[in-house]
């Protein structure tokens, strides 16, 4: 059920998707040894291989908007929305609120896109805004709210978004069954994985001084280009955990000062693991792709600590 509201129809919008923040801090490099040690841990099962790739869709029942934007609710209980934009009107962003928490702000691309409701079960504010020309300043095309209850909590994480984009023909895909190929545990996989990403994908400096702020990774290109931003390290890891039905958040906020992107993995019997470069039978430290692949073991252990440098802020 939808409650429509009507707040100011012009607003200047300050809060610009949290991605266009500075990413040029994230890929220091760091001493010759880059070697990351990933202790195996967790019970042991035959798990198979074989990707499972969920597919967003549009429903068509639960409408907000229309015309030139529509966002698609129907399947909300899954934990997202289907976003269509024709592309009539340049500049759309659509602004996402749970019980009165932090607001997530999205660039709304010409074309299908689609949105998490990665903050879970609640009562979701969804307000839509059409750029007046003059920088910074929106009219309100429509706001609503909406309830969400989610039968699985881990849905926002398994899914692809706009953020995160695969699917089942995607070569992160085929890469993810090729490294999960023989492993007995989800555990395994992360370590896998883990281990290529920092192995085989290097720093692009050149992308981090010009990232635009509605740049979103093409993880197929990003595994063929060898190169990314802490963005694009996030997204590809996640992608392919994903794909092998692992829950994989991706999160931003700030590593010390810097502002980064960095991931979380659900394991059964563990629950959500913010730290997977080492466990020490008591600790964690937090799963950093982009550091651990440009900087030596102990400067990423002295950095990363027990994560109390990290400070999440968004996650899709």
């Amino acid at each position: 059920m939808f409650k429509r509201f009507y707040p100011n129809k012009s607003i200047l919008i300050t809060c610009l998707l949290v991605i266009a923040l500075a990413f040029t801090a994230c890929g220091d490099s760091g001493p010759e040894d880059t070697e990351v040690k990933i202790t195996k841990i967790g019970s042991e099962k035959n798990r198979s291989n074989e990707p499972k790739c969920l597919t967003p869709v549009a429903g068509g029942k639960d409408i907000l908007g229309g015309d030139e934007l529509i966002v698609d609710a129907t399947n909300r209980s899954e934990g997202y929305l289907y976003v269509k934009n024709t592309g009539e009107i340049d500049d759309i962003k659509i602004q996402l609120n749970c019980n009165d928490s932090v607001t997530y702000t999205y660039i709304i691309p010409e074309g299908d896109s689609v949105i998490p409701l990665s903050l879970g079960d609640g009562q979701y504010t969804v307000v839509a805004y059409e750029g007046m020309g003059d920088e910074g300043m929106y009219a309100t095309k429509f706001a609503e709210t909406m309830d969400v209850t989610m039968p699985d909590q881990f849905l926002p994480f398994l899914y692809p978004n706009c953020y995160v984009q695969f699917d089942i023909n995607a070569d992160v895909v085929a890469l993810g069954k090729e490294l999960a190929a023989g492993k007995q545990s989800d555990i395994e996989v992360v370590a896998a994985v883990y281990d290529y990403v920092v192995k085989n994908i290097t720093y692009d400096h050149e992308r981090a001084a010009t990232v635009k702020p509605d740049y979103v990774p093409d993880v197929d290109q990003v595994l063929k280009e060898k190169k990314g931003i802490c963005f694009d390290y996030a997204s590809l890891m996640a992608a392919m955990l994903r794909s092998q039905r692992i829950p994989t958040r991706l999160e931003f906020g700030y590593a010390g000062d810097a502002y980064h992107a960095w991931i979380t993995i659900y394991i059964e019997d563990e629950g959500w693991i913010n730290g997977i470069i080492e466990f020490d039978g008591v600790d964690w430290t937090l799963m950093d792709p982009t550091f651990a692949a440009n900087a030596g073991t102990k400067k990423i252990k002295s950095f990363i600590g027990d994560g109390n440098n990290y400070t999440t802020k968004y996650t899709y």
